[in-house]
């Protein structure tokens, strides 16, 4: 089952739900949040909830896409409430673009590959153990939470706007404080590539950035293997187009693995709070030499997921110069 939010004229949410080609409204005035929650306190089933729900009319989500009305299909009704973060260094093959991009004039393992290997050799731990912990990042909150179609902007002091083809777990807290799965979805982990190189301690500052998820939500079991593709278009030309690769078939770590070492940390068990965790990559447009311009549009797709996830880029140019952050005294 595949569930969408869009925004209806009043500005309310109205759930979709599919099972195949056909998209219908979920018959209920709850957003997705809300109803997971009051799913999460009966003790029944999400699929189940919405089967009891029954549906309204059919819906065209290729129009409702068009027309901007696509949300996020989790949104908090408090943006403060809602976490995106991020593990890296998760999936085979995704250390060489990094250990690139942190090489060391001696040729020495960099630091990025020591943590890759450490996944390879401990991130899958047997027998519901726990295994070691992988790279962490904080991207902000909701108000960073972009919906589908709608620009992802590179503030002024940016020096690169990148994809990052994911995807993201999608949870909520539990009332006992209990992390709670939703499902999983497409995400952009949008980063500044450019001055991640610079240094990789920068590589905080470099996720700073937006983060797009949807437009489609997967109920259910993740699949094994995903194969999806990442494109840069710009104008009417495909300037970059590469297959992903994610699933636990194709990462270093457990799922399973990395859920526990983010939500090990009580500070990310407040009950009602949402998390947006993405799991990683190893496909960046930015290590074929692509450098991205305002306007471009980011496409991600992968079958399981339904709709793909497009996000203009909103990018000003390099140099400009971004007013200097005031404080003052109170």
């Amino acid at each position: 089952m595949l569930l969408s939010q869009y925004a209806r004229d009043d500005g309310t949410l109205q759930i979709v739900a599919r099972d195949g080609t056909e998209a219908y409204e979920v018959r209920t005035d709850l957003s997705l949040y809300e109803l997971a929650m009051d799913c999460i306190e009966k003790g029944v089933s999400l699929r189940d909830c919405i089967a009891t729900l029954g549906m309204n009319g059919a819906v065209d989500l290729e129009a409702l896409y068009a027309a901007g009305r696509l949300q996020p299909p989790v949104t908090h009704p408090d943006p403060a409430h809602l976490h995106l973060t991020g593990t890296g260094l998760t999936h085979l093959g995704s250390a060489s673009t990094r250990a690139e991009m942190h090489k060391k004039a001696t040729g020495d393992e960099t630091d990025s590959m020591k943590m890759f290997r450490m996944g390879v050799e401990g991130g899958k731990p047997a027998n519901g153990a726990a295994g070691v912990q992988p790279e962490w990042f904080y991207k902000g909150n909701g108000s960073a939470l972009v919906a589908p179609g709608a620009p992802l902007a590179s503030p002024a002091f940016a020096e690169d706007g990148g994809e990052e083809p994911e995807i993201a777990g999608i949870y909520l807290i539990a009332p006992d404080g209990t992390p709670v799965r939703i499902g999983w979805a497409l995400a952009n982990e949008f980063s500044d590539h450019v001055m991640e190189r610079r240094n990789y301690l920068y590589l905080a500052h470099s996720k700073l950035r937006p983060a797009a998820v949807g437009p489609e939500l997967l109920i259910g079991d993740l699949p094994e293997s995903i194969e999806g593709t990442s494109r840069v278009i710009r104008g009417n030309e495909v300037i970059f187009e590469q297959p992903f690769l994610s699933g636990e078939a194709n990462m270093s770590h457990s799922l399973s693995n990395l859920e526990h070492h983010h939500f090990k940390y009580a500070l990310f068990r407040q009950p009602g709070d949402l998390h947006v965790h993405m799991f990683g990559t190893a496909t960046l447009s930015f290590a074929s030499g692509v450098r991205t311009q305002d306007g471009d549009v980011f496409e991600i797709e992968a079958p399981a997921f339904g709709l793909p996830l497009r996000n203009p880029l909103s990018f000003m140019p390099l140099g400009t110069p971004g007013p200097r952050t005031e404080i003052r005294s109170l």
